[in-house]
């Protein structure tokens, strides 16, 4: 499937079948079972808590297009061979492994097997909880032999219990007597085969770089396997055969019936299996918990996971099974009582937009010590690597909904730096350089012209980094941890550029790519070069302020990292000196110093079934045209607003957006924000609603490899920042906002300093109250207001912001002249 063409007008009604998906605003529910579209909804019911995640399949275990467990940072290295080989290519790559699957609990009902793509469901239903974080179902089989059978289930990942599962089965004959087998299960569903043989659809197929690689070898090595009959306790151990990482999971299981049963346990190297045979009768349910544990380590004994799992299981059992859910619901309310988001009269886009604010805690909430994937634990896609997505589109959302995570997320970055200082060295720069996508901190990306030559990482880390300091205040963060990275990425802008006598000169960074990744290599690199200029200028003013505030704490940056006067001297040099390109012609910001001399690429010609381009054009292709596999001048517009005028905002936007393809997901919550910026404000609706549906609606074809995660944090981003019009800018917060006529109200929350402030926009005024701490000061529509938890504050609006008309055009098409006269013109490549 390809992306919904930019100049096709869409309903959010048509995004989903309400007879299969009803509307329901804190429920996803399915009311029947297809095998039509199994990547999918496997992907829409995954369970996680940013460590340990399960996909969506069924408990019998069959059919599946991707049977999934996946836990954060939990992956094998293979070496990467290079057509080609040169120096500072990366040479390890790293992907996540698809962990044994405890999610296996299979029916046989007079010895047949409930299997759902042919069973006879009489009622089927399955619903995950955004207030609960349960995934329940429940169905009414008729077996071959005519029997009425229903079945529920619940499975849950713990968000209080970073290592811990729990699911329970519970089978009820509805006519008559029947003997009845539960089969639970443990398996080892090795490099994407499960037990039948059958080949993940989610490992590497042809040329699409989105999905994991596939391994040619056995890749979990067994070390140890434990069972007890009586308690019916299965555990097993295991190490990666490269990465030498190591991995336990055990199971516990409790079965409540009246009725006769007896119990068997079997275990091997790559299967655990706890089997119960009952003489069930009509009318008693028969209920089976299943409580599980993952533990892993980059190199602890496998029997020693094994003592922690049963550490966790027998915390489980003292406390209970009940109290886990309980647990469950309680951290949930904490969550929506800092995320939740009210699109007033808007119900379908308020069920989809609490979809995806869950899955950013999924994605991170127990992530502790790791990064958060691109994936989340969702899926395998990217290989389970992390890129900018988090720092740019997921952070923005945790510094003000859940500020502890946002912390947890840099101190990961944190912890790379020697590796990153390592890398910056390898490319013959000072300073430190991170990974384009990374697991265990080194560089796994084995393209560099779309991977390592994306500088702008250095940029976009300094930048999470900075808002969350400015909006928490978190200065022992700063002081001890924060600083060494700004010095040393402003160490590498510093390295990197280079200075042209120009009038009072320039300073230019070249062969460099920017977030579009149809336009590589290339120099002044419009994003780049803005994002290195905050980055130098906010690692300059960090130290004077350590420098002027903390003098100790500045003393000891200064000793460890051999910080020389003259360095902050020159940073704030190049800042001011940086090479912004503009071209006084068009009106507009050129992406990159030759952009324009590129002719433009055709998008409204290009048949749907040649996108998204990268999977049918070469890149050499692509690169000679304007063409944008995602914003970037756009993004730049977003991230350093202050740095641009409100017609240089429009100007840009109105040349960009025709031709942003939108085979990124990373796009569409960027070009609403500043659709609904600039006032294009029907077009920005749009592409938010696209963005809310980007996974609910699979419209880019491969929700099947996991959540889009960035897009489920830049979801939160378009309505705070875009239709909300909240702006942090050097810790200075501002609202203007730009609520859609279609919408009665906008309602958001921020955490700023330890005070949460709930913001309400309607149509004719901005409401902002203190829900805890002690206020908060804002300057909206230019009015400095202070509130206070004493009452609230009503700010009125006379409007929301200019309102243009359809959509940007003409675009940059044929028949624009460039500044030295020649034509634009515009085409499709074709043999």
């Amino acid at each position: 499937m390809t992306p919904v063409p930019r100049d096709t007008p869409r309903p959010v009604s048509d995004y989903l079948d309400r007879h299969r998906w009803p509307i329901d605003e804190w429920r996803l529910t399915e009311r029947f079972f297809t095998a039509d579209d199994l990547g999918r909804t496997e992907t829409l019911f995954a369970l996680g808590n940013g460590y340990l995640g399960l996909r969506g399949n069924v408990e019998e275990g069959r059919e599946s297009h991707t049977q999934g467990t996946f836990i954060n940072g939990f992956h094998e290295t293979w070496k990467i061979n290079h057509a080609e080989e040169a120096f500072g290519f990366a040479r390890v790559g790293q992907t996540i492994v698809n962990a044994p699957d405890v999610k296996v609990i299979r029916l046989y009902v007079d010895d047949e097997p409930l299997l759902l793509p042919v069973a006879d469901l009489i009622d089927y239903e399955r619903t995950l909880d955004f207030r609960t974080g349960v995934l329940c179902r429940e169905i009414v089989w008729r077996t071959p032999a005519g029997k009425r059978v229903r079945v529920r289930s619940q499975r849950m990942v713990s968000f209080t219990q970073r290592h811990l599962a729990v699911m329970t089965f519970e089978v009820t004959l509805l006519d008559a007597a029947a003997p009845i087998t539960l089969s639970s299960q443990i398996l080892n569903r090795q490099d994407g085969e499960d037990e039948y043989h059958v080949r993940s659809a989610a490992m590497g197929q042809g040329a699409d770089p989105r999905k994991a690689e596939r391994f040619g070898r056995r890749v979990l090595l067994p070390q140890r396997q434990d069972a007890d009959e009586e308690t019916a306790r299965v555990m097993l151990g295991y190490r990666a055969a490269e990465s030498g990482m190591t991995l336990g999971v055990g199971a516990d299981h409790t079965i409540e019936t009246v009725d006769p049963v007896q119990k068997q346990v079997h275990i091997e190297e790559d299967m655990a299996k706890v089997v119960y045979q009952i003489d069930a009768q009509p009318g008693h349910t028969v209920r089976l918990t299943k409580v599980a544990a993952y533990h892993t380590s980059r190199g602890v004994p496998a029997r020693e996971l094994l003592d922690r799992c049963r550490r966790t299981l027998d915390r489980v059992k003292a406390e209970g099974v009940r109290r886990q859910f309980e647990d469950q619901k309680s951290w949930l309310d904490d969550y929506w009582s800092k995320a939740d988001v009210t699109i007033g009269g808007q119900s379908a886009l308020q069920q989809a937009m609490h979809w995806n604010l869950f899955q950013v805690a999924q994605a991170s909430a127990r992530a502790e010590g790791a990064g958060i994937p691109a994936k989340g634990v969702t899926g395998s896609g990217y290989g389970g690597h992390y890129f900018w997505d988090t720092e740019i589109y997921v952070l923005p959302f945790l510094t003000y909904a859940y500020p502890q995570l946002a912390r947890a997320a840099l101190r990961f970055r944190y912890n790379m730096l020697p590796a990153a200082r390592r890398r910056a060295r390898d490319l013959s720069n000072r300073g430190a350089l991170f990974p384009w996508r990374t697991i265990n901190g080194e560089e796994a990306s084995a393209y560099y012209a779309a991977g390592t030559a994306q500088y702008h990482i250095d940029a976009d880390i300094s930048y999470a980094l900075s808002r969350y300091v400015d909006a928490t205040g978190d200065t022992d963060f700063l002081m001890r941890e924060a600083i060494d990275i700004l010095v040393e990425t402003a160490r590498l802008w510093a390295d990197l550029g280079f200075w042209r006598s120009e009038g009072s000169g320039s300073f230019h960074i070249h062969s460099v790519t920017g977030p579009d990744e149809y336009t590589t290599v290339v120099n002044d690199n419009l994003f780049t070069n803005v994002m290195a200029r905050f980055n130098l200028r906010r690692a300059a003013r960090a130290v004077r302020e350590l420098e002027r505030a903390w003098p100790q704490a500045y003393g000891r940056m200064v000793a460890r990292l051999r910080l020389d006067s003259g360095e902050v001297e020159e940073w704030e040099r190049a800042a001011e000196a940086m090479a912004i390109p503009y071209d006084e012609h068009l009106g507009i910001h050129p992406q990159d110093s030759h952009f324009l001399e590129r002719e433009v690429w055709d998008l409204a010609h290009t048949p749907a079934d040649k996108r998204p381009l990268l999977l049918h054009y070469h890149p050499l292709v692509i690169y000679r045209f304007q063409v944008l596999k995602q914003a970037d001048v756009v993004l730049a517009l977003y991230l350093q607003g202050d740095q641009f005028t409100t017609e240089q905002k429009r100007s840009n936007f109105e040349y960009y957006d025709p031709i942003t393809t939108g085979d990124s997901t990373l796009s569409a919550v960027v070009q609403a924000l500043i659709a609904a910026e600039v006032g294009y404000s029907d077009l920005a609706v749009r592409y938010f609603t696209e963005a809310l549906y980007v996974d609910l609606a699979d419209l880019h074809g491969n929700a099947s490899d996991g959540v889009h995660v960035a897009s489920t944090g830049g979801v939160w981003g378009t309505l705070a920042h875009g239709f909300g019009g909240f702006r942090d800018y050097n810790g200075e917060f501002s609202i203007d906002p730009r609520l859609p006529s279609s919408w009665d109200e906008l309602v958001f929350r921020l955490t700023i300093k330890s005070s949460r402030i709930r913001v309400r926009i309607t149509a004719d005024a901005v409401e902002l109250t203190v829900e805890k701490g002690t206020g908060a000061k804002f300057s909206v529509r230019g009015k400095i207001v202070h509130v206070t938890a004493a009452e609230p504050v009503v700010v009125p609006l006379e409007d929301q912001g200019p309102l243009l008309a359809g959509t940007p055009g003409p675009g940059p098409l044929e028949g624009v002249r460039r500044a030295d006269g020649s034509i634009i013109t515009a085409t499709v490549p074709h043999p």
